[in-house]
């Protein structure tokens, strides 16, 4: 993988709670949801964890709400891989707002690789660390111009 990924979105009804913004607990389903369709977009989702009988999982998230989301904002959920070994690796997460070019987000999840029959650790398969290739540490994560016109 040489980029980041993204995934545009647009804040529903089901999003907003009885405070008129984006439930925390949101978020934490959007960085599922981004993860899924970057592993799907990179061929190794959940029908490839099925087949090769192990999956990655997340064992810890690290999250940092910097600005609400309202109801029917567009916003660009992005994602990338910063590290992998032979057990872990580490996904990034920044959601960012294009209307006023705000982070509202950003979060980190480390994903273990388990044996799905059994659930214990097992070391990355080849095909796990030929797709999942961390970015390097010069690319432009931030970098959010492409949407600066997006409304």
């Amino acid at each position: 993988m040489t980029s980041t990924f993204d995934l545009l979105y647009s804040v529903q009804d089901k999003d907003v709670d009885a405070l008129g913004h984006v439930n925390n607990v949101v978020y934490v389903q959007w960085m599922q949801d981004v993860a899924t369709a970057h592993v799907d977009a990179l061929g190794l989702g959940l029908k490839q964890y099925l087949e090769l009988k192990h999956a990655m999982v997340a064992v810890e998230h690290q999250v940092q709400y910097r600005k609400a989301a309202l109801l029917g904002e567009q916003l660009v959920l992005r994602t990338w891989l910063s590290d992998l070994n032979g057990l872990y690796s580490t996904r990034q997460y920044v959601f960012y707002r294009p209307s006023d070019q705000s982070i509202i987000f950003t979060g980190q999840t480390k994903w273990a690789c388990v044996e799905i029959a059994t659930g214990r650790p097992k070391r990355l398969s080849p095909s796990f660390t030929q797709a999942y290739q961390p970015l390097k540490d010069d690319t432009q994560t931030l970098d959010f111009s492409a949407f600066h016109e997006v409304q």
